[in-house]
């Protein structure tokens, strides 16, 4: 299933998902012009091992391996899902909470991910982790709030219009699961789990200290 787009209007205009998914194709394509894009992994990515021995330096790496992509795809998914749910977030929130609430979600995931593989010599980088906040947000927020979502079937396909809880509970158990199965440290999947839980958390008291 992809989704392509949700039908949940909003009453402002998304300036910050905007710049943010703005941000992080202007990285992305400053990264694949480097003639070692592994450096800058090594360099801004989240290396777990690195933060427990130096943990004030190498800090801000959280927040700049939100802004890193290990490939097209994996950026093309992220911003797909930034673009359809977060909009609606930054606009219950408002600008200054909602970037707030996007780097708490990542930070959390990311100390989800740490978590699992304390001495991980390998680079964390991507926007899942806080956009995963995003969505768990939206399914506190918006459960029933229907998005258009490509189904594949075998080889028919066809667009439904599903409501976000269908949509998103699925989302969940696939990154629930393959964190229990997966036996590689290609995909954070427990920073996606832990920023979705993050969400969840954090967008009903966030959206109170609005007013």
């Amino acid at each position: 299933m992809i989704p392509l787009k949700d039908e949940n209007p909003t009453h402002s205009f998304p300036l910050l998902t905007i710049i943010l998914i703005a941000s992080n194709i202007f990285i992305f394509l400053y990264q694949t012009s480097l003639p070692g894009p592994s450096v800058i992994f090594e360099s801004y990515g989240l290396v777990p091992v690195h933060l427990l021995e130096s943990p004030v330096s190498t800090y801000p790496t959280i927040y700049s391996s939100m802004f890193l992509h290990s490939g097209l795809g994996h950026l093309a998914g992220n911003m797909l899902y930034m673009w359809i749910f977060g909009n609606n977030i930054e606009d219950v929130l408002g600008k200054f909470r909602f970037i707030i609430f996007y780097l708490l979600c990542g930070t959390l995931a990311a100390l989800c991910h740490i978590s699992t593989d304390l001495h991980s010599e390998i680079p964390m980088v991507g926007a899942s982790g806080a956009i995963s906040g995003i969505l768990g947000a939206y399914l506190i927020l918006f459960p029933y709030a229907k998005v258009k979502t490509l189904i594949f079937l075998g080889f028919f396909i066809t667009i439904i219009r599903i409501p976000a809880i269908v949509l998103l509970v699925i989302w969940m158990v696939i990154q629930v699961s393959s964190g229990i199965i997966a036996s590689d440290g290609g995909v954070a999947w427990f920073a996606h789990i832990g920023g979705f839980i993050a969400g969840m958390l954090l967008i009903l008291p966030l959206r109170s200290l609005k007013h």
